[in-house]
């Protein structure tokens, strides 16, 4: 997705050499290859970077999936990876920014995990409620569906988000595995290992859900608010739909994702940081899972071809 721009720098560099070696003129020069490696683009335009995926030849590698196997899956909602553990109750906090015609916004993400369940394509997952503020306002929420396999990888398996404008729905673009063409992807895997190919993170066509991953730093070190840690990993995000923009996920051992970055052409530049992980109380768990069962109830309503199709939720 992110790499066209990578492919046409060195080919419109040959194209102006043989041009200037014809009038005999100097050769020009190849510009230096400077990476990116912080959460931040150093300047407004791109940076040529080594291209790390290869999406460089093509989009054929969008309909590269992964080989979901549900006979792969025997204890599917004990979600231990070292990566990304999802264990009932527990809740992250995110704050920071994202940029919108040139202002930086306030963004707060909750993304907190339920103690409830939902067989998906014959394997039990776990429901995960993710909540999206902008400016102190509701923007999405969202149902997402977790499991893991025999391996230790993270599946998702599907998601209902519902958009506002204004405090109103305009759209819920659920997709779901084994619906509409949609198929499950990795969220993470168990061992990654820097310079392995992409993996898709999902395939939902029929609502522009092609988003894949690529293991881009290792051994890092990140300090947030929250806490400084060790032997962090950078993935790299991107998709079909916004060619060259990259978001960056940083998750360190045994907490997950502790901060949000970008580079390339990320119209947004959302800046993420983890500032509380909390074990939410019995109370505070109940109250969780009441707002996602009334989530759910929207959702057979406005997705009847897809969430409309599943089973209900269930408890543990």
């Amino acid at each position: 997705m992110r790499s066209l721009h990578i492919v046409l720098v060195p080919v419109v560099l040959l194209v102006l050499i043989l041009v200037s070696a014809c009038a005999n003129a100097p050769a020009l020069a190849t510009p230096a290859t400077v990476p990116i490696t912080g959460s931040e683009a150093t300047s407004a335009a791109p940076i040529a970077t080594e291209p790390s995926l290869e999406a460089v030849s093509g989009s054929e590698i969008f309909e590269d999936l992964e080989d979901f196997d549900p006979s792969n899956f025997d204890n599917p909602t004990n979600i231990d990876n070292h990566w990304f553990p999802l264990k009932p109750g527990t809740q992250w906090i995110y704050e920071g920014v994202t940029e919108e015609s040139g202002l930086s916004i306030p963004h707060r993400v909750i993304f907190t995990v339920t103690d409830l369940t939902k067989v998906i394509a014959g394997v039990r997952t776990v429901v995960v409620w993710d909540q999206d503020y902008s400016a102190g306002v509701l923007e999405e929420t969202e149902l997402a569906f977790f499991a893991q396999d025999n391996d230790g990888n993270v599946w998702h398996l599907g998601q209902y988000p519902e958009e506002y404008e204004e405090g109103k729905l305009v759209v819920a673009p659920a997709w779901i595995t084994g619906l509409k063409g949609a198929t499950a992807g990795i969220s993470m895997k168990a061992e990654p290992q820097l310079g392995t190919p992409s993996y898709s993170q999902g395939w939902g066509p029929a609502v522009n859900w092609t988003d894949r991953a690529q293991v881009s730093e290792i051994g890092q070190q990140t300090c947030i608010p929250f806490g400084c840690y060790e032997d962090v990993i950078v993935i790299e995000e991107f998709s079909r739909e916004e060619p060259d923009a990259f978001q960056l996920k940083y998750y360190a051992p045994g907490v997950g994702n502790v901060r949000v970055g970008w580079k390339g052409l990320d119209a947004t530049r959302e800046r993420l940081e983890l500032i509380d992980l909390v074990d939410l109380s019995p109370e505070d768990l109940a109250q969780a899972r009441a707002a996602v069962l009334e989530l759910e109830k929207r959702a057979y309503t406005n997705s009847k071809e897809v969430y409309g199709q599943t089973p209900p939720l269930e408890g543990r």
